[in-house]
């Protein structure tokens, strides 16, 4: 009976035009936590939860260095910030008034060269970083910036030559030339400081093929495997394209103009939006898309690691139950995945295990265990057990 009633659902969906789309989950026991931010828009540094950034006011994309610092885009404040792992969060760059300024002195709220209206902040729309750990990053104006691991800010190549009209992704290769898309191309500025088509006519379309014999639309973000392929978000044809080095171009995943989210294999999985992709070393790709945090093994297998298609919020805990709001930045670090949740505005972490904290027998809140109350962040596991001189209080547990 039930069998009958699915089919019949289904065919009325089908029927009435309606998409039903389908999610898989990881299998490897993600669970998603807090890592930084209050979920109060602002600006103050500190630890932990006790910070506020304010992305949800534009994109905001998160990077990390070898080091395993996070360096986020917190684009209403227009200021870089640098979280260190142990939840430290300080400004990197940002807040001053020098065009190409050191740290906090460096101006990035205004145009800092160009005839761009001079009380118009800054559209940072991508952010990468190289092996050297320095960040470079595009946005509305025809310029690419460089933010040094000492937090010096240069102002590079004017990129009127390209019909620039703003990047919507960039990455960074092995050999450190910068990919970028802005129109319907993807360009390569080389680090002989020539810059190229990479693929792409220029004219809007889908077609596969060599070089500038392709067509794309609307093409967004970009990462870059190993091997230094570059992966293109094409936001205008809901697919992922691959180019690899001799600059040919095939697609990866994803349906033609879907503009759904199921999960799948290769060209039978769909998107409908993707803000920002990275590689780990086991050549799994991992996306940004919104609401949720999505995962492509090398065979093209698509998979949802935490969130929900059609469902947004603010919820830790196992990756089906979590909730985001405008998952906006991913990457990793230290083999943890964190996520810029903009308009929840808080950095959270994905991890095959909670978290396992030790408290001691004070007042801490949530809740109360043998006469003990315990708090922390919703989602997290406590281990409680009496201390050397009370051995009066046998206590050992969990909470949770």
């Amino acid at each position: 009976m039930k069998l009958k009633t699915l089919i019949f659902l289904t065919a009325i969906a089908t029927t009435l035009g309606c998409r039903t789309d389908a999610q898989t989950y990881d299998t490897n026991g993600d669970f998603v936590q807090t890592f930084a931010g209050s979920g109060f828009s602002g600006y103050v540094d500190g630890v932990g939860v006790n910070t506020m950034f304010y992305m949800a006011y534009n994109p905001s994309f998160m990077v990390a260095d070898s080091q395993n610092n996070l360096f986020v885009w917190d684009s209403g404040n227009y200021k870089i910030r640098k979280i260190a792992p142990d939840g430290t969060v300080t400004t990197f760059a940002g807040g001053g008034n020098q065009s190409n300024g050191v740290g906090t002195n460096a101006n990035l709220h205004t145009y800092t060269v160009g005839t761009g209206n001079p009380n118009l902040g800054i559209t940072f729309t991508s952010m990468t970083i190289d092996q050297n750990n320095t960040i470079w990053m595009l946005g509305a104006d025809p310029y690419i910036y460089k933010i040094t691991s000492g937090a010096a800010l240069t102002t590079l190549t004017n990129l009127t030559s390209t019909s620039y009209n703003g990047s919507s992704g960039s990455c960074i290769d092995s050999s450190g030339n910068i990919y970028f898309s802005t129109g319907n191309q993807i360009y390569r500025y080389a680090t002989n400081e020539v810059l190229s088509v990479f693929a792409g006519s220029g004219n809007s379309g889908y077609a596969d093929g060599n070089g500038i014999f392709t067509a794309f639309k609307s093409p967004a973000a970009l990462t870059v495997d190993e091997a230094n392929n570059i992966y293109v978000w094409e936001s205008g044809n809901d697919l992922i394209r691959r180019i690899d080095q001799n600059q040919n171009v095939t697609t990866f995943a994803g349906k033609y103009q879907n503009n759904s989210s199921i999960d799948g294999v290769g060209t039978n999985a769909a998107f409908s939006s993707i803000s920002q992709m990275f590689f780990d070393n086991s050549g799994y790709l991992f996306l940004a898309c919104g609401n949720c945090i999505r995962k492509i093994s090398a065979t093209t297998n698509v998979v949802t690691m935490a969130g929900s298609f059609t469902q947004t919020g603010y919820t830790n805990g196992a990756g089906n139950l979590t909730r985001f709001n405008g998952a906006g930045g991913v990457c990793i670090s230290g083999g943890t995945i964190y996520v810029a949740d903009a308009s929840n505005e808080r950095i959270r972490s994905i991890t095959n295990n909670p978290q396992t904290q030790v408290v001691s027998g004070a007042n801490l809140g949530i809740g109360t265990f043998a006469g003990v109350t315990i708090t922390g962040t919703v989602g997290r596991t406590y281990q409680v057990q009496s201390s050397p001189d009370l051995n009066a209080w046998p206590m050992r547990g969990s909470y949770r």
